[in-house]
C-alpha cells in the first residue's frame, strides 16, 4: 500500500517535466517567429538604404585600388623616362634630354618634378640660356610641395645665376638662413652672401664669414680655397693648418696679395 504514492508522485512528476518541455519548445518557437518578424521588418524599412550604403562602399575600395594601380604605373613611367633623360644627359643629347623632363615635370610628382626642374635648369645654363634657367631655378624654391633640400638648392643656384642683377641686400635675405655652420649650403650660400657684403662695404661681416667656410671642413675644397683668399684679402686669418696649405694649397696662398 505504501508504494502507490510513490508511482502516482512520480507520474505526476514526469508529466509536469513533459510540459514545461513542450512549454519551453513553444517558448523557442515564438522567440524565432518573432525574431523573423523583427528582422523581416528591419529589412522592409532599412534593406534598401543598407543595400545602397552597401554598394556605394564597394564601389568606392574598387576606386581606390584603380586608382593605386594607376598611380603605381603611372610612377613606374616617370622613373623610368628619368632614367631616360639621365641617359641622354650622360650621351650629351641635352635637347632630347630636356624634352623627356619636360614630361617628367608634367606627369611626376612633387619630388621628381622638382628634380627634372633642377636638371633642366643645368641643362639651360649648359645651352647659355640664364634667363630660362634663372626661371627654372625659381619655380622649384618658390614650390611650397618640393621637398626643402630641392628648394634651397633651387634658391643657391636662383642666386647665384642673378647674383650680378640682384641688389645686395636682397643675395643677403633669402641666402643667409642657409649660411650658417652645419647647412648643407654653407659654402655655396656663405661665399654668395660675403660677396654680397662687400659689395655692401661691410668687409667687417664679409671677412668672418669667408674665414669661417675656409675653416669648415665640411665644405668643398675649391670653396675654401676661394674663401680663403678672400678672407686674407680683408685681413683675417683663414689659415687653420699652415703645413697643409703650404703643402697643398701653395699656389693658392701665393696668390693672395698682403691686405
Amino acid at each position: 500500500m505504501a508504494l502507490r504514492p510513490s508511482r502516482s508522485q512520480s507520474r505526476a512528476d514526469q508529466l509536469a517535466k513533459r510540459d514545461a518541455a513542450q512549454q519551453e519548445v513553444f517558448f523557442r518557437e515564438v522567440d524565432e517567429a518573432l525574431r523573423q518578424d523583427e528582422m523581416v521588418g528591419l529589412f522592409r524599412r532599412y534593406g534598401i538604404p543598407l543595400a545602397i550604403v552597401l554598394v556605394a562602399g564597394l564601389l568606392a575600395l574598387a576606386g581606390y585600388l584603380y586608382w593605386h594601380h594607376s598611380r603605381e604605373q603611372a610612377r613606374g613611367a616617370v622613373g623610368e623616362q628619368f632614367t631616360v633623360a639621365l641617359d641622354k644627359v650622360d650621351a650629351g643629347d641635352l635637347a632630347a634630354a630636356d624634352k623627356e623632363l619636360a614630361a617628367v615635370v608634367e606627369k611626376g610628382g612633387d619630388g621628381s618634378a622638382a628634380a627634372a626642374r633642377l636638371l633642366r635648369g643645368g641643362i639651360a645654363l649648359q645651352q647659355d640660356r640664364p634667363a630660362e634657367a634663372a626661371k627654372l631655378f625659381a619655380a622649384v624654391a618658390a614650390d611650397s610641395d618640393a621637398p626643402k633640400p630641392f628648394r634651397d638648392l633651387a634658391t643657391v643656384r636662383e642666386i647665384a645665376v642673378r647674383f650680378d642683377e640682384l641688389p645686395p641686400q636682397q643675395v643677403v635675405d633669402r641666402l643667409k638662413p642657409l649660411a650658417v655652420p652645419g647647412s648643407p649650403w654653407f659654402g655655396s650660400a656663405g661665399e654668395l652672401v660675403g660677396i654680397a657684403y662687400m659689395k655692401q662695404g661691410r668687409n667687417d661681416l664679409a671677412g668672418p664669414l669667408f674665414a669661417a667656410i675656409a675653416k669648415d671642413k665640411e665644405v668643398l675644397e675649391s670653396i675654401r680655397r676661394r674663401t680663403r683668399q678672400l678672407a686674407g684679402l680683408l685681413g683675417v686669418d683663414a689659415i687653420d693648418d699652415v703645413a697643409r696649405v703650404a703643402a697643398g694649397d701653395a699656389p693658392a696662398a701665393a696668390a693672395a696679395p698682403t691686405p
